[in-house]
């Protein structure tokens, strides 16, 4: 994402793109001198400023270079494919007669092809390496230069007035073409801004995405933070096998300046399951003793790594059950604990959303006989099927007045990778999904805090959505009250849900920052 150093696949497409320019040089068409002279002066402007830019912009980002896990790679593809027409091109032109009317005919369906076919690879380029420059350069350069050509073709070709199914047939395929392309250059618009709005000096800091070697794997880091010598979080995110690493600098972003934030796809999920899926397609390897493993694993490197005697755990929802679980074994290792949506009881949690629900739906009149069935088999059943059912069910009965729009943040991050989508996908089918991670979700289910120590050795800090259901907030503030701790407390926020961290993130950094603060 807009980094700066060569690319050798910028250096190709300018080769591609003035090797045949300068043949052509000594092959223009006979009358081509008597045409350039009626140039309109604002395109050609317009043309030598993209030309420019366009040039420039090609050379000096790494991004444009082959990057097998892009999200974008397809556009790569089809962008060097135009630049294969675009050679292609010119070997028909120079093969012609070489007239006014052979240089401006079409060619694989693109018109003026010696002008449209670079512009809009480079264009597709700039898609490829989600960069901003690249895409306004090219665009300044497609209105100059193929504005500049077009005019010349009206010049020397016959208008065929196309037919009206035809016309029809071109305006309907065109709309879903360019929203297409209006779309995802805002999207990138939106993912460079979100990488320039919170630049971290490398030279000082670290913004590293990379696997490491975990417990015989290979998982999932990213590293953010402006200062190495600053102290260290380290990130466990929920789900089970819910990773939000993509996304994770909403909430990480206003703790940067202080903190080094490690987050982690962990152990047979994200970016880490496909790294290792090879070795380990089913999970096999997955349960809940192995986490605390990697856990401790992952702490001990980022100790060694960053000169730090201890971490700072920040765990969400079924995370905090691995960082509460490490934390009664390796509190030598852990400097303070922070848990959003802390779990308690899963099962205990689901009966109060169904009472809510319940009591809510009764207040209104409504039929609730389909509500409770849903929990019938949701009491009845040991799955995560069961289990969204019922969560889909009551959810709708207390909403949070907080939101995150998860998707949107995850389409504008500059973090989001192929693999990260493919996780996505790989959720839709709640049945495989619940096998790939069935060791978990058992855990899950019939985990109760009240079961385990309540004796913690390190300061902890509760932070939970007043309309948090999913880990409902008034167990985690009974179980706040419960424990034994140097230094514990216990924040509502007030119309937020199961997701605090992205719901309101300035308020939430801001409640961990000022705890930590009191060290």
């Amino acid at each position: 994402m807009v980094h700066f150093g060569f690319s050798y696949v910028g250096l190709i497409y300018l080769v591609m793109l003035f090797v045949p320019n300068i043949i052509w040089a000594k092959n223009q068409p006979a009358d081509y001198e008597k045409y350039v002279h009626k140039e309109n002066k604002v395109l050609l402007f317009l043309e030598r400023i993209g030309e420019g830019l366009t040039s420039v912009c090609a050379l000096v980002f790494s991004d444009l270079n082959i990057r097998v896990e892009s999200i974008w790679l397809l556009w790569l593809l089809v962008s060097f494919l135009l630049m294969i027409f675009y050679e292609l091109y010119w070997i028909r032109y120079f093969r012609s007669p070489k007239t006014m009317t052979d240089m401006y005919s079409s060619f694989a369906g693109f018109p003026v092809a010696g002008a449209s076919l670079p512009c809009v690879a480079f264009f597709m380029l700039g898609i490829y390496g989600s960069n901003i420059f690249l895409i306004l350069s090219s665009l300044i350069l497609s209105v100059g230069h193929i504005g500049i050509h077009l005019m010349h073709r009206n010049e020397v070709v016959e208008k065929k007035k196309p037919g009206k199914v035809i016309r029809i047939v071109r305006v309907v395929l065109l709309i879903p073409v360019v929203a297409g392309l209006l779309l995802t250059t805002v999207t990138i618009a939106g993912r460079n801004i979100n990488w320039f709005s919170h630049p971290i000096d490398t030279s000082k800091g670290i913004n590293e995405s990379a696997y490491v070697p975990v417990g015989g794997q290979e998982l999932y880091l990213l590293i953010r933070g402006r200062n190495v010598q600053n102290p260290v979080i380290v990130y466990i995110h929920g789900g089970p096998a819910g990773p939000d690493s993509l996304i994770s600098p909403v909430f990480t972003d206003p703790l940067i300046d202080d903190y080094t934030v490690v987050c982690w796809d962990q152990r047979g999920c994200g970016r880490s399951y496909f790294r290792n899926a090879d070795q380990d397609p089913k999970n096999l390897t997955v349960n809940f003793e192995q986490a605390i493993k990697d856990t401790d694993e992952l702490v001990d490197y980022v100790r060694t790594r960053f000169n730090q005697d201890k971490v700072i755990l920040m765990c969400h929802s079924y995370g905090t059950l691995v960082g509460t679980n490490y934390i009664q074994e390796h509190s030598g290792k852990v400097a303070a604990y922070v848990g959003i949506g802390q779990f308690v009881n899963c099962r205990e949690s689901d009966r109060l959303a169904y009472e809510d629900a319940l009591s809510v739906a009764r207040s209104r009149g409504e039929d609730t006989s389909e509500l409770e069935k849903t929990y019938q088999e949701y009491q009845g059943g040991d799955s995560i099927v069961e289990y969204m059912a019922l969560r889909n069910a009551t959810s709708k009965y207390h909403p949070a007045k907080n939101k995150a729009n998860t998707p949107l943040l995850a389409l504008f991050s500059p973090y989001t990778g192929v693999n990260d989508i493919r996780w996505v996908l790989k959720q839709i089918d709640l049945e495989k999904y619940q096998e790939l991670e069935r060791e978990l979700f058992t855990t899950t289910y019939y985990y109760d805090v009240y079961e385990h120590s309540l004796e913690f050795g390190v300061p902890m800090l509760f932070i939970s959505g007043e309309m948090d259901y999913v880990c409902n907030c008034q167990l985690t503030k009974t179980f706040c009250d419960a424990l034994k701790a140097p230094r514990k407390e216990f924040c509502e926020v007030e119309g937020g849900g199961h997701t605090p961290h992205y719901e309101t993130p300035e308020l939430f950094a801001k409640k961990v920052l000022d705890f930590l603060k009191q060290q």
